[in-house]
């Protein structure tokens, strides 16, 4: 049975594919998280639906002491490594910020992975890397030229690995670049409280604001910048359910055990809606009709981010199964009017 250790799975992102991992792998997962961001109800979600196979540790990436302490006493077989600062606008105004949680934490991880002898790293990594691209879709081989301090800090961190990689050839990792994740988990009944979706103490994602907005939890969603190059001036952004998300760590998962090569990937659906089309989307599935501000374009933001997913679909048995924006919407609009 493998021993995996999941860092920052308190969160959206890390306690769905946990949950996934032990649905569909025989393993057993130690979850640390300093709960800054994330959910103990997540957590006792997980805990509730699968027993021993898992347990939590409270530990902030940054203490070392309790960091070398936790690989001395396990044997863990792989790292998924999710811990990670992510608002955007915040990156701009507090760079230092996230280059030391999401850049000098990640180090401090890998070279620990390296002193114990742990070949095998998954990274959750951006498409916020890319900054502005040239080509739409993108591929995995355009430049990347961030924009912003967090996809520079994650920039760095795929360095980071890409270099430990070359330098000590049993160490494999798999970087997946996401676009952006919504939806509650598809598994989930919605009656249960404790279910996986998208909480978060300070939103900023539009699918999740505009749900929240559906729902009566807030007054209204900006829209920021209207004067964008593109169909309807706002951005244009890919947006990937949460579910096919967390399947394809588990495909970047057998990837490396099948292969044992390092290699990066796209997680999109390879197709994009402007910011207006969304919120017009959730105004259809919900038939809440909510208020909307146009405001200034937030530092940081490109204009359009959608991406190739040729390489994964290739390379992986990753096949989308939630393709389809509406359901994405009522997935997350009907976690919200529960939770």
């Amino acid at each position: 049975m493998q021993n995996i250790l999941f860092t920052g799975a308190a969160g959206y992102i890390g306690s769905t594919t946990a949950y996934y991992f032990l649905k569909n792998t025989n393993c057993n997962i130690v979850i640390i998280d300093n709960l800054s961001s994330g959910f103990i109800e997540n957590i006792q979600f997980l805990e509730s639906t699968f027993g021993d196979r898992i347990s939590f540790i409270k530990i902030d990436l940054s203490d070392n002491v309790a960091l070398r302490e936790l690989f001395k006493n396990n044997n863990f077989d792989c790292v998924v490594h999710f811990a990670a600062s992510l608002i955007v606008p915040e990156s701009v105004v507090k760079p230092l910020l996230y280059y030391d949680n999401n850049t000098k934490n990640t180090l401090a991880l890998i070279s620990l992975c390296i002193e114990y002898n742990i070949n095998k790293f998954i990274f959750s990594s951006t498409a916020a890397v890319y900054g502005e691209p040239n080509e739409i879709p993108v591929t995995e081989n355009a430049p990347l030229l961030p924009i912003n301090p967090y996809g520079s800090s994650k920039m760095m961190s795929e360095i980071i690995l890409r270099d430990v990689s070359f330098a000590y050839r049993d160490f494999n990792y798999v970087a997946l670049r996401y676009f952006n994740v919504a939806g509650a988990l598809c598994d989930n009944n919605y009656k249960d409280k404790k279910g996986l979706g998208q909480r978060s103490k300070n939103a900023t994602h539009l699918i999740k604001v505009a749900c929240e907005c559906a729902a009566g939890k807030r007054e209204s969603v900006s829209i920021f910048g209207s004067d964008y190059n593109t169909k309807d001036g706002s951005c244009i952004r890919d947006y990937v359910y949460i579910d096919d998300l967390a399947l394809a760590h588990l495909s970047a998962y057998e990837f490396l055990y099948k292969h044992n090569k390092s290699e990066i990937f796209n997680v999109g659906y390879g197709k994009g809606y402007s910011v207006k089309e969304v919120i017009s989307a959730v105004k259809e599935v919900s038939n809440v009709d909510f208020k909307t501000i146009e405001a200034p374009r937030r530092d940081g933001d490109p204009a359009n981010l959608i991406s190739n997913n040729a390489k994964i679909l290739s390379l992986t048995s990753w096949r989308p199964k939630y393709n389809n924006l509406k359901t994405i919407i009522n997935s997350a609009y009907q976690w919200e009017l529960i939770n």
